[in-house]
C-alpha cells in the first residue's frame, strides 16, 4: 500500500473513532467496545475497497454492507457520515426520538444502510440472500458481511455459512470480528468458540486471518478474497474490544459503556484530544 493511501485511511479511521466516541458520549451510553473493534475495517472498506456513491445510496451497481453485529451501528454511521452519505450533525441525534440513526441499523431510516440488523445471527442469512440475488442478476457487486464472534453462538450463522460454502458464493465476503468478548464476558467463558479459523476452513471457506487494527493487512486480505473465484471466502479479524483506545480496551464491561461519572467523562475528553492531535500530525 502506498504511503499516501495509508495516511488517508489512518486519518479516516481516526475520524470514525472520534465520531463514534462523541456520538455515544452525547447519548450517554452505548455499544462502544464492539464499535471500536471494527473501525479500521470500516476505514478500509469506505476509504478504498467498496464500490459506492454517497449521492446515490440506491445505485444498482453498488457493493452492499450487512452489519450483522448491529449493535456496532454507531461506528458504521460514523463511516457513512465521513464519506458523505449524510451530514455529520446527524451523529449527535443517535438513538434519540425521531432520529434517523437508531441504536441498531434500519435500512428504511439511514442512507447507506442496505439491511436492518440487530437480531444477532439474522444478518448472515440476509447477506447470503443478497449475494444469491446478485449472482442471479449476474452482477459483479460484493456483499460484505460483518459478524461478531459472540454472535456465532447463534446456529443461524452456521446454517448461512454452510449455504454460502455449498453454493460457492465468493461474492459474499464474510468478515468475523473476533474481539473475544461479548455481552456478559469473554467468548471462552460464555460458550467456547474454539478455533474459528479452523471451523470456517472445515465449512469450506478460503479463510484469511489478520490483525484487526492493521490497515494494510486488512486491505490485502480483502484483495486476496476478491481473487478467489470458486470458493466461499472469510476474513477473521484478530481484534480487541474497544480497539485503539487503551482506556476502553482495559475496561472489563466495555460491551456497553455509560458516560455517567466524572472519571469516564474526563478520560473521554482526554482521549478525544489525543485523537484530534493525531489527525493534526497526519495532516
Amino acid at each position: 500500500m502506498e504511503e499516501v493511501t495509508l495516511k488517508k485511511l489512518e486519518v479516516l479511521a481516526t475520524n470514525i473513532r472520534i465520531d463514534t466516541i462523541e456520538a455515544i458520549r452525547k447519548v450517554g451510553a452505548g455499544h462502544i467496545g464492539g464499535s471500536l473493534s471494527i473501525v479500521e475495517l470500516l476505514a478500509v472498506l469506505y476509504g478504498k475497497q467498496l464500490n459506492y456513491d454517497p449521492k446515490n445510496p440506491q445505485w444498482e451497481e453498488r457493493d452492499r454492507v450487512v452489519l450483522s453485529k448491529g449493535h456496532a451501528g454507531t461506528a458504521w454511521y460514523s463511516a457513512l457520515a465521513e464519506v458523505g452519505f449524510f451530514e455529520k450533525n446527524w451523529l449527535m441525534t443517535l438513538n434519540e426520538g425521531g432520529t434517523r440513526l437508531p441504536s441498531h441499523p434500519d435500512r428504511t431510516k439511514t442512507p447507506g444502510v442496505d439491511a436492518t440488523t440487530g437480531f444477532l445471527g439474522q444478518g448472515t442469512s440476509v447477506a447470503a440472500g443478497i449475494a444469491t440475488g446478485l449472482k442471479l442478476q449476474k452482477k459483479d457487486s460484493y456483499v460484505y458481511l460483518i459478524v461478531g464472534d459472540g454472535e456465532l453462538n447463534e446456529g443461524q450463522c452456521w446454517e448461512a455459512f454452510q449455504y454460502l460454502a455449498h453454493f460457492k458464493l465468493n461474492n459474499c465476503i464474510v468478515i468475523i470480528d473476533e474481539n473475544k468478548k461479548q455481552l456478559d464476558g469473554t467468548t471462552k467463558e460464555i460458550l467456547n468458540p474454539f478455533n474459528i479459523e479452523e471451523k470456517m476452513r472445515a465449512f469450506g471457506f478460503k479463510t484469511v486471518k489478520t490483525k484487526g487494527d492493521d490497515i494494510p493487512a486488512i486491505d490485502q486480505a480483502i484483495t486476496e478474497c476478491k481473487a478467489i473465484k470458486d470458493q466461499a471466502v472469510c476474513i477473521i479479524l484478530d481484534s480487541v474490544k474497544g480497539q485503539g483506545v487503551p482506556f476502553f480496551e482495559e475496561m472489563a464491561a466495555n460491551h456497553s459503556v455509560k458516560f455517567d461519572n466524572e472519571k469516564t467523562l474526563a478520560q473521554t475528553e482526554s482521549i478525544l484530544a489525543d485523537l484530534r492531535e493525531r489527525i493534526k500530525e497526519c495532516g
